[in-house]
């Protein structure tokens, strides 16, 4: 699952991408219409400009704007950033690994080997698609979910990209061809 960090990263870098080439924008436009809390945007901020995906400048006329045309980044990059990595074990992680506690040997583990398949294909879905990429909200259809005794999420809503719009993506196929 993405951290709220993660999310409030990807929405505020998206707002920016929207304004690409317009010069710079202010924190607080940026906070209101995404709906982040000022506070928690500004060391979101700090820290994207040290990763070089954004810069700043101080000012009456200051604000923020994308270091790097929005092609350029990817959703992958900046998850890779704000969560350390795409993996949803540290076994399976390619720049952060790390074995499991209490678990049987890498050879012998299925669970690992089945989250090492769920990261590759979690990065090349978030790899191919950049903050330039058209996503047409009205494109992505609510997945029906079935509530259980033993769901944590008590039924929650997701969303996700049906086959048929896929294709909606923009330049990049989900299914793995440009």
């Amino acid at each position: 699952m993405l951290s709220q960090r993660t999310r409030y990263t990807i929405r505020a870098l998206l707002h920016l991408a929207d304004r690409y080439g317009e010069g710079a924008v202010q924190m607080s436009e940026i906070a209101d219409a995404q709906n982040i809390p000022p506070k928690f945007l500004t060391v979101m901020l700090s820290q994207m400009i040290r990763d070089g995906l954004i810069a700043s400048r101080r000012g009456r006329e200051g604000g923020y704007w994308l270091a790097r045309a929005p092609e350029e980044i990817s959703y992958g990059e900046i998850v890779r950033l704000t969560r350390g990595s795409l993996a949803l074990l540290p076994c399976a992680s390619r720049l952060a690994y790390e074995q499991c506690k209490n678990c049987v040997t890498l050879d012998q583990c299925r669970l690992h080997r089945a989250m090492l398949m769920v990261r590759d294909e979690t990065a090349r879905i978030l790899d191919a698609i950049s903050l330039a990429d058209p996503i047409p909200i009205e494109s992505v259809e609510p997945v029906q979910h079935l509530q259980s005794e033993d769901d944590p999420e008590q039924g929650a809503p997701a969303v996700a990209v049906a086959d048929r719009d896929r294709s909606a993506v923009g330049k990049h196929d989900l299914a793995g061809k440009a």
